[in-house]
């Protein structure tokens, strides 16, 4: 789907959260945030911006731009130009090649083989090989950004110069949706800026830091701008001051985050759909073991009208736990929200004969957003004799009480993998099946679709399947934004991971 975009007019409450690195696999990973407000809510007034002499982005000098281990946020956004992964994800999610230019997949053996791109060059001119690809991922396969992601491989090793093995420990027919990871030369990890293979590289002149278009990239065609100038930041209020004073010109942000603070000026965003799924679960061991209940309840959401009116339209709506954009999501099997309809199945279920049932819905309050959609969501869903009312707890408490299993409903939120693996959410015993859900039929749906060389029918199946259970309530899929000053950057299209995706399609002004 096209990267929304949008100008910032008037003043808004935009809490952003700065990422362009991966997210925790918790119900609900929370951080500080941004408002943004523009000058002027006339159109006009971000035409009349000054443009700046050149693109500058903001980093951290005294940190690693390593990507494997360098911090979430701005050192995320540069090293986003200076390394390549063997796959690239789309706006769609599905891994295109980049690094790689083939692969082959033997279920007997659960063994994958990705030949190397011929002719690619780190910046430094020497060649990109297996081992240098076949380090990156042994590296990411035990840190703390990758390790879960990876955790389904059980070797990754060189088989000569261009030919890379990973073997699985389960199968899995979409792996290449795994290794979007951005790979170094081997031996260079150690230091500040490793060597990449990006379509830029870090220099640093006479005390000055910038980006410099990379002359031997594979790709052969130049960027829209040569240089970008590295604005050094010692804290992010000085970066958001900078960004606000158009020092620097882009940062990536998550508008539906936690703690707001300022930031003044005439703002454009781009949006990028991620795999963050909020959603509704049931502690499915009391009164939500009712299967004509959830069922009945799922079509009690207004998810459309919440994504609106709570986030901004900072988010997809969902009825199933894989985002709308992905080519996988069953359109067919989604249906238009109808009071009529929730009111048939939740009489069915026999929960409209005036006698009243409570419920509580837990929510961490630090983030007064989901806060509010957990609060909308108990409102429609308290319609009949349903009456559910939201608890929201502090994050020690919120956690506490999902482990314990002590609450009724929780509005969560979690970061999926981008091959829609769904066994850790849903299948019996996963890590994020807080609910205790558990469903043989289910299991077996989720091991056929790893294992799956149709992905879409398989996934049809679960979602119809999830459909008639609704183990959980699926909301919606969160989206982050790139902001820039508006006026310099046009047609920008990122995704959650890259905000610079086919940065080669995008135009950059500045005061000649």
């Amino acid at each position: 789907m096209k990267s929304r975009f949008a100008k910032l007019c008037g003043l808004f409450l935009l809490p952003a959260l700065l990422l362009t690195g991966c997210w925790q696999a918790d119900p609900v990973d929370e951080n500080t945030g941004i408002v943004t407000s523009s000058s002027s809510s006339d159109s006009s007034a971000a035409e009349s911006v000054a443009l700046p002499e050149a693109l500058s982005l903001p980093y951290y000098p005294s940190q690693t731009l390593d990507p494997v281990t360098c911090a979430d946020g701005i050192q995320q956004t540069i090293a986003a130009l200076l390394y390549e992964g063997l796959f690239e994800l789309d706006e769609t999610f599905a891994p295109q090649n980049l690094l790689c230019a083939s692969s082959t997949y033997d279920a007997a053996t659960l063994t994958w083989t990705f030949t190397l791109r011929s002719g690619v060059l780190f910046s430094d001119g020497t060649a990109l090989t297996a081992g240098d690809v076949a380090a990156t991922l042994n590296r990411a396969r035990s840190s703390p950004r990758y390790q879960s992601r990876l955790s389904g491989i059980a070797s990754v090793s060189a088989a000569g110069s261009g030919t890379v093995t990973v073997v699985l420990t389960a199968t899995n027919t979409q792996l290449p949706a795994l290794l979007d990871i951005p790979i170094v030369k081997s031996g260079t990890e150690n230091s500040l800026v490793p060597i990449g293979t990006g379509p830029y590289t870090l220099s640093d002149s006479g005390g000055t830091t910038a980006l410099q278009s990379n002359p031997g990239w594979w790709k052969g065609h130049s960027q829209p701008i040569a240089h970008i100038a590295l604005v050094a930041e010692d804290s992010r209020d000085t970066m958001l001051y900078q960004f606000s004073s158009h020092e620097i010109q882009l940062i990536t942000a998550d508008l539906t985050g936690t703690d707001p603070v300022s930031a003044v000026g005439s703002v454009s965003f781009y949006d990028a759909d991620t795999t963050i799924l909020q959603y509704v679960g049931f502690n499915t061991s009391g009164v939500f073991a009712d299967v004509a209940l959830r069922s009945a309840l799922n079509l009690g959401v207004n998810r459309a009208g919440i994504v609106s009116a709570f986030l901004a339209g900072h988010a997809a709506a969902a009825q199933f736990p894989l985002a709308p954009t992905s080519a996988l999501y069953p359109s067919d099997l989604a249906d238009t929200y109808s009071y009529e309809s929730f009111e048939k199945a939740i009489s069915a279920a026999g929960y409209d004969t005036g006698e009243s049932h409570s419920a509580t819905m837990i929510v961490n309050q630090e983030n007064s957003f989901k806060v509010a959609c957990a609060r909308q969501i108990a409102e429609e869903l308290s319609a009949f004799d349903l009456k559910i009312t939201v608890e929201p707890l502090p994050w020690a408490d919120y956690t506490a009480a999902l482990a314990n299993g002590k609450y009724d409903l929780y509005y969560g939120e979690v970061k999926l993998s981008a091959d829609w693996n769904l066994t850790p959410l849903l299948a019996t015993g996963g890590a994020l099946n807080y609910g205790r859900y558990s469903d043989a039929t289910l299991d077996l749906l989720l091991q056929e679709y790893s294992a799956a060389s149709d992905r879409t029918s398989a996934m049809h199946g679960i979602c119809s399947y999830l459909k008639k259970q609704a183990p959980i309530l699926p909301i919606c899929f969160k989206r982050v934004s790139v902001l820039t000053q508006s006026g310099v950057i046009d047609n920008l299209t990122p995704t959650a991971v890259n905000p610079f995706y086919d940065l080669g399609g995008c135009s950059i002004h500045l005061a000649k």
